[in-house]
């Protein structure tokens, strides 16, 4: 199973707008990927509500996985979307 680690370089973290962001572009996926921080259980990244309980701030890492094909570029794309700020 592809597996991408990312350091989360958003300012404000995983929170909020950004993680809406983040959620809406996973659910955009051709397939289910998960993000997991710390070493606690992997949660759907399409969900909004489990991607703000991870509480993932600046700085923090996140551990994102996918399986199927167009898993490679899922995790690419969504990695992207956690490593800056954007000016959506």
């Amino acid at each position: 199973m592809p597996e991408r680690t990312v350091t989360v370089g958003l300012s404000s973290g995983l929170h909020a707008r950004p993680a809406t962001a983040f959620a809406r572009a996973a659910a955009e996926q051709p397939v289910p990927v998960t993000v997991a921080r710390d070493g606690r259980p992997a949660v759907p990244a399409r969900s909004l509500l489990s991607v703000l309980a991870l509480g993932a701030g600046h700085g923090d890492t996140v551990t994102l996985a996918a399986e199927g094909d167009g898993a490679e570029a899922a995790l690419d794309a969504l990695a992207g979307l956690l490593t800056h700020d954007h000016d959506d």
